[in-house]
């Protein structure tokens, strides 16, 4: 089958064998599979211990499964596969399981390929309302919803959102539809103007913050937060990246700031906030598997393959 190799580097194959189901799993056909800011880390060396196929953001079709009801069905699915015995899974913490395997980033093969194997438990059916290139958006809009289920954000405080980019579009319609008083700091006039519904923009600002999310993808992220965020406030980060970043954390304890990390989300809400149309998109940008250096290098809101 066509795939996207990495081992270090990406390559294009139309010779990585089609992958097999065991127990619990179903074999799906991807439709979609869309290019993400952690698949381009993972090209900066954010997981050098991975090799196989990328890709973990997908809209597919399940052509064999153990579960006759799923064959047929367009399917979504969550990227961390855990073992369900370990400290962890037993204390309800499975998307941090001490043996996990993650979709196109850690120990399985990814989405960026024709077919691709999931554990029949973490896929989600996709509405027949909701088009692929919309239902494509269903795993980055759980990661921004996950955050309304880890703070407590409430209407009547303001909200900072460091970043212009695909995630924190999102993050930004997830707190304008609480009526937040949000504003969004970002480098791109081009992109800050599709925020301009959803709170105020700016490049820069002097104001202090309840709470601020960090959704730039870049190690300034992290320091523009502090510089910004009330004392006693919160900083939810959700950017990943190969970079280190070098921070005074005595400030953090001194201002009793809350810092927390945020990534993967619940994928039910997120599918009835696209099935009901509250959240919107620009088009996204579609290439052929085999043209993966157009797609990487792509300025579209989002880029991705079509098989």
């Amino acid at each position: 089958m066509k795939a996207l190799y990495y081992d270090g580097c990406l390559k294009y194959t139309e010779e990585y064998p089609v992958p097999t189901i065991g127990a619990g799993e179903s074999l799906i056909k991807i439709i979609i599979s869309a290019i993400c800011n952690t698949d381009k880390e993972i090209l900066k060396g954010y997981r050098p211990d991975f090799k196989g196929i990328l890709g973990h953001e997908f809209v597919g079709q399940v052509v064999e499964s153990k579960e006759d009801c799923l064959i047929g069905k367009r399917v979504v699915g969550e990227i961390n596969e855990n073992c369900g015995t370990c400290l962890y899974c037993r204390t309800c913490r499975p998307t941090h399981c001490e043996n996990r395997k993650v979709v196109g980033i850690s120990g399985k093969d990814g989405s960026f390929a024709e077919y691709l194997v999931m554990r029949n438990s973490l896929l989600h059916q996709v509405p027949d309302e909701i088009s692929p290139e919309i239902a494509i958006f269903t795993e980055p809009l759980a990661a921004a919803l996950e955050i309304m289920d880890q703070v407590h954000i409430k209407p009547s405080i303001n909200v900072a959102i460091i970043g212009d980019g695909r995630l924190a579009f999102m993050i930004a319609q997830v707190i304008h539809l609480i009526g937040a008083d949000l504003t969004i700091i970002g480098r791109h006039e081009d992109k800050l103007d599709l925020f301009k519904s959803f709170g105020k923009v700016t490049k820069e600002t002097s104001d202090a913050f309840e709470v601020v999310i960090d959704a730039s993808g870049s190690p300034s992220g992290l320091l523009t937060a502090q510089r910004i965020v009330r004392k006693r406030g919160t900083i939810i980060i959700k950017s990943t990246y190969a970079e280190k970043v070098k921070i005074d954390m005595s400030d953090f304890v001194v201002n009793e700031v809350t810092i927390k990390g945020s990534r993967c989300g619940p994928f039910k809400p997120a599918l009835e906030l696209l099935k009901k149309g509250l959240i919107e998109f620009p088009p996204i940008d579609l290439y052929q598997l085999k043209d993966y250096e157009k797609a990487f290098s792509s300025k579209a809101f989002k880029a991705g393959f079509i098989f």
